[in-house]
């Protein structure tokens, strides 16, 4: 098959040669090759201002973002065989990396499948088509996985705000047999996690180093663990033998599903439900102190325009953490946004120990997990940082 050609301005390849793979509006030749050309998600050919080629990928005429490279080779074929080749790649790696099967098997740009994110749990997946493009290949991808995994079903979750920027539909489905919930093991711990109705994809297996790290942290600890979800933190401290465990949430659901895996595994767990700065706020009226505190919230800084508000409420949030510390507690920190630098994570923290009159000593810093690989030439595929801190008794 014959693929139109996108071409660029002159010079706007230096990115792609550089090894990324975005092309946006502005750096297209539109006078030689109109956007308005191509059909949404459509493969095309893409060039250089001298026509010479750079490689395959897909386009959107109507985002800023238009174009992503699948291919460095402007010969390749774009079908099940090569998604398939693209899997079976990312799988070695998982495979080497974990003993069992439960991690996130692709990560979009890293694992050179723009616009696709699937997590394995087991026999079943859970995938995200993110772009028009990569919807646009939704059978070729869907035949290698079961090529490649031979899963009992694959949820499409498409409840996502990047499929409606893509003028994509927002409604889920189930391909094969897909139960409403899974039971995962990290750790040593059980955790059922919600596949249909859960954050996400159900899971944060990015975090699932930083837990490791909690070992040294807990023992023996009193634990707080702020959003909590599903008791992902707390329960690791359990099982690293904190003597208490208190989750905080504002999902009710999230809130129950938590308790129950703390069941599943043994644990006493208390549960409070409620905005975060309020119910740190109210755990300190009632005098309550934790000799661990962890704050891991959703991204607060989705955009670039909503920085300063967000970097405040990160401030915020890490202040009334402190403020719960014992003397010679830990405060465990993370951050999921992109737009909030590590060095940013840490200023915040600084700024919430001046605070609250508080010292702090950054101990560990940690990031996502491997099977969250960073792509050297694209920034925004490192996203989460966290910080282990101490606070010395004064």
């Amino acid at each position: 098959m014959t693929l139109a050609s996108l071409r660029l301005k002159a010079h706007e390849e230096r990115r792609l040669r550089a090894g990324h793979l975005w092309v946006y509006s502005n750096e297209v030749d539109t006078s030689k090759t109109p956007l308005s050309g191509f059909a949404r998600g459509a493969l095309c050919r893409i060039e250089d201002s001298r026509g010479h080629p750079l490689g395959v990928g897909y386009v959107n005429p109507n985002t800023l973002l238009c174009a992503r490279l699948l291919a460095g080779r402007a010969d390749a074929q774009i079908d099940a065989d090569w998604f398939a080749r693209r899997i079976d790649i990312a799988l070695q790696l998982r495979s080497r990396i974990y003993a069992q099967p439960y991690y996130r098997l692709i990560y979009g740009e890293a694992d050179g499948l723009p616009g696709l994110v699937v997590d394995r749990y087991g026999d079943v997946l859970v995938a995200q088509f993110g772009t028009a493009g990569i919807d646009a290949q939704r059978e070729a991808i869907l035949a290698a996985l079961q090529r490649v995994l031979a899963p009992r079903g694959i949820w499409l979750d498409h409840a996502l705000a990047a499929r409606e920027l893509e003028g994509l539909p927002q409604d889920s489905e189930a391909i094969g047999e897909v139960p409403d919930e899974m039971e995962i093991d990290e750790g040593g711990q059980r955790f059922v996690v919600p596949l249909r109705s859960g954050q996400k994809t159900g899971w944060f297996y990015d975090q699932r180093d930083n837990r490791d790290r909690l070992a040294r942290y807990v023992r023996g600890a009193a634990v707080l663990d702020v959003f909590s979800y599903i008791g992902a933190w707390a329960l690791r401290a359990a099982g690293y033998g904190a003597a208490s465990v208190t989750c905080v949430d504002s999902s009710a659901p999230a809130l129950q599903r938590a308790a129950a895996n703390a069941a599943l595994n043994g644990v006493e767990l208390e549960t409070l439900r409620g905005d975060a700065l309020d119910v740190l706020k109210q755990l300190r009226a009632e005098g309550r102190h934790f000799d661990t505190v962890i704050v891991d919230p959703p991204a607060l800084i989705k955009r670039k325009k909503d920085h300063a508000a967000g970097f405040e409420h990160y401030v915020a949030l890490n202040r009334a953490a402190l403020e719960l510390l014992k003397p010679g507690g830990f405060l465990v920190s993370a951050s999921c946004s992109f737009h909030l630098e590590a060095a940013e994570l840490q200023l915040a923290v600084l700024r919430a120990a001046r605070a609250s009159g508080r010292r702090v000593q950054i101990l560990e810093q940690g990031g996502q997990g491997p099977d969250h690989p960073v792509h050297p030439a694209i920034p925004e595929t490192r996203y989460l940082k966290s910080l282990y801190c101490a606070v010395p008794a004064e």
